[in-house]
């Protein structure tokens, strides 16, 4: 092998790499890599890229002499991904092979695409590392075997070198020219209408899209742009950033005069060492406003405020609820303190025009992303996302202190305005948002009994605490509502996922209709049946309606394929209720062998004896029994074997994420496998689209219940029990 030309073939590489524009790197290593061909004995090269190790290898580039190509596409060498070959190079040594036949028997794959490309001889030099670049070199010989002489090999490491400190200076030149761009253009090229305001709120710069939509231009008085009656509160805005009470601040304004723009969202941030020069950002939100007219805006905000309302913030905390991350968050309850005085004495338009300032205040107020919603009346709740409990007491702290020094002035009159909050911490096991809603409500409650202007935190270790939140939660009035028979019955459908079954399969749920007509939800009274002993009656209110529904509507019930309904852990340890649904199923013959009674897994291991005198009530009347929340536990398996349920339900938190978690996956597939074994079917709750209805048909579940299906729904409105499929079934997954 010739070995005499390190001189010119350096001089080449250098000429290559240095007269040649940074942004052809691809190219300029091709022309390289030919380069080395040519004037070294061999008849291709080629350069892996990869972590460190080279454990995660690909072949960047890839050159052969043109009459060993046959072809095929170059750049396309699987051979970095073999596992022999990866076991060769995972450390940090020269693989020197001058006859590739020599390749144990265990490089089977290897061995055939090195001969499937003619090669006879093959070279890869150790890795080599020039800070976040990792190359390692090779080269081959498909005109015969030879061996790599030390000379080859000392002037391949020369070009390796080479390769590598080029695509390094490449990528850091890329870089810090993207970096620079980017700096130099950010300003001018945002989307967004941006300016730098002077210590004299006249603006000193603005970008493109600023100059192009707002009424204004450099020099401006920032101040002439909006209507007088809104200068104090931007004033405000801009005092809190320039005084460091806030590191940002925003306002909402309407404009003075129209020009294309109705409403602004302005936000103020400091430079780092200029306190005098803000930075602004404009927002177009007239459509925000314009929606205020609308239908649609008004299910989720309050016309007054534009605050998201009670029902947009219930539904945020549920899904912060449901959520399976470890999010800190905190919510709370602001009370505007006698407030019905500035009502009575300057009339509701002055308290309609307080709420109004207050929204905005408690909105710059708390941080970025943080929530402020109108709960109604004069009540405000805040979703604190990313927020502990030091950080929503300095929170809390800054409203306070704040909003204390807020005057309301109206015809002359000033009034002075302080609120009191309650903050609490949202608990992943707590068991419904009204739980942490009304902790946070007693704790508002109590910082009012204190003596208002004030905020305090929930504690369940402070009695007095205690005894308001057991207030609240006994507010809901079980009794009276079951004797005025203020229950409805509603139903869910549980579809089958791999069968076709001719009648529906339904869960009985329950609501709670006040005399208003409003529904409560069973999260709010159902834990307060329980804590009082009064769930057992639930239930029988629950099957004796149900039963008198059937007895009614008897050719629905027979068309039917299965009607589950709940019993509580209380309603199992009552003696006198177990011998009430005895004698109550006894008396319908008729019906019975449709029911299927469901309880939960935590009651079945906490009261497992009970459970099992409920299978002695129910296998003579041909009823089924179903376990509920199935895996939220999993203390044990053994009371499987003694219950002998029909069907298990597995807990909504291994359904929900289902499709992205392979480790709900898992656990699902396991459950089936359980169920394939000894005999029980598998229902899925929490079933929120088709795709997740999809991957647990692919899991062998069988049944599937949620929102994707259907929503809960009046029993009353059921017309027929006939079912209709939900998904395709494999014809290879019928039974």
């Amino acid at each position: 092998m010739s070995d005499g030309l390190a001189n010119p073939l350096q001089q080449a590489l250098v000429t290559i790499f240095s007269e040649t524009p940074l942004e052809t790197l691809e190219q300029n290593v091709d022309r390289a890599l030919e380069t080395i061909t040519l004037q070294l004995h061999c008849d291709g090269v080629f350069v892996l890229t990869g972590s460190q190790s080279l454990d995660h290898l690909r072949t960047r580039n890839l050159y052969l002499k043109p009459q060993f190509t046959k072809g095929q596409q170059t750049r396309v060498w699987p051979l970095a991904r073999m596992p022999f070959f990866r076991s060769l190079v995972r450390t940090p040594r020269l693989l020197n092979l001058s006859d590739v036949n020599t390749l144990p028997d265990d490089a089977l794959a290897e061995r055939a695409l090195l001969r499937d490309w003619n090669v006879k001889s093959l070279l890869v030099l150790p890795p080599i590392i020039f800070g976040e670049t990792r190359i390692a070199l090779g080269a081959v010989n498909c005109s015969e075997c030879c061996d790599w002489s030390n000379a080859f090999i000392d002037e391949f490491n020369h070009a390796a070198v080479m390769i590598g400190s080029a695509m390094e200076l490449t990528r850091i030149a890329q870089k810090m020219l993207a970096s620079e761009y980017k700096y130099r253009e950010v300003f001018n090229q945002l989307p967004l209408a941006c300016a730098l305001l002077d210590k004299h709120n006249q603006l000193a710069m603005l970008n493109k899209v600023a100059l192009q939509t707002l009424p204004v231009q450099h020099g401006y008085d920032l101040f002439q742009m909006v209507r007088e009656e809104e200068h104090a509160m931007l004033s405000d805005t801009l005092h809190m950033v320039r005084e460091g009470v806030l590191g940002q601040a925003w306002c909402e304004l309407p404009l003075k005069s129209v020009h294309q723009l109705d409403w602004l969202r302005l936000s103020f941030s400091q430079i780092h060492g200029d306190k005098d020069t803000l930075v602004m950002i404009a927002e177009d939100v007239s459509e925000k406003y314009r929606l205020a007219d609308e239908l649609s805006f008004h299910a989720n905000y309050d016309a007054l405020t534009g605050l998201p309302n009670r029902l947009h913030f219930e539904a945020l905390l549920e899904n912060l609820l449901q959520a399976r991350d470890d999010m800190p968050t905190c919510v709370a309850f602001i009370d505007v303190d006698q407030f019905q005085v500035i009502n009575n004495v300057s009339g509701h338009q002055a308290g309609d025009k307080l709420l109004c300032q207050l929204a905005l205040r408690l909105k710059q107020l708390v941080r970025k992303g943080d929530i402020v919603a109108r709960l109604g009346g004069d009540e405000f709740g805040i979703l604190m996302h990313y927020s502990n409990v030091d950080s929503a007491k300095h929170i809390a702290n800054r409203i306070c202190t704040q909003l204390a020094t807020h005057e309301f002035i109206w015809e002359n009159r000033c009034h002075n305005v302080s609120v009191s909050m309650g903050i609490a911490k949202l608990e992943k096991s707590a068991a419904d948002i009204y739980t942490v809603m009304s902790q946070a409500d007693a704790a508002c409650r109590l910082a009012k009994d204190k003596g208002r202007n004030g905020w305090h935190l929930y504690s369940a270790k402070d009695p007095k605490m205690t005894r308001l939140y057991t207030e609240m939660m006994a507010s809901v009035d079980i009794v009276s509502a079951l004797a005025l028979n203020q229950f409805e019955l509603y139903f869910q459908t549980i579809t089958p996922l791999n069968r076709h079954e001719s009648g529906l399969h339904l869960e009985i749920l329950l609501r709670m209709v006040q005399t208003n007509g409003s529904i409560v939800s069973p999260a709010i009274f159902l834990p307060a049946a329980e804590r009082y002993n009064l769930a057992s009656k639930v239930d029988l209110w629950v099957i004796d309606n149900l039963l008198k529904w059937g007895s009614s509507h008897l050719e629905i019930w027979q068309q039917l394929d299965l009607v589950s309904v709940n019993l509580s852990a209380t309603s199992l340890g009552d003696c006198e209720f177990m011998n009430w649904l005895e004698m109550r199923l006894m008396t319908e013959p008729e019906l019975v062998d449709k029911l299927c009674i469901e309880i939960t897994e935590t009651a079945a291991v906490s009261q497992l004896e009970q459970a099992t005198k409920l299978i002695e009530v129910l296998r003579p009347l041909n009823c089924q029994l179903a376990l509920d929340d199935f895996g939220a536990g999993f203390s044990s398996f053994a009371y499987l074997k003694r219950l002998n349920v029909d069907f298990v339900k597995i807990d909504g938190q291994f359904v929900i994420n289902i499709c992205e978690d392979p480790a709900d996956q898992a656990i699902v597939k396991a459950i089936c496998q359980l169920g394939q074994d000894m005999g029980f079917d598998i229902v899925a709750e929490f079933v929120e689209s088709r795709e997740i209805g999809r991957k647990l048909q692919a899991l062998g579940v069988d049944y599937a219940q949620g929102y994707a299906i259907n929503k809960p729904t009046r029993l009353s409105e059921l017309s027929s029990g006939l079912s209709k499929p939900w998904l395709e079934v494999d014809a290879s997954l019928l039974t």
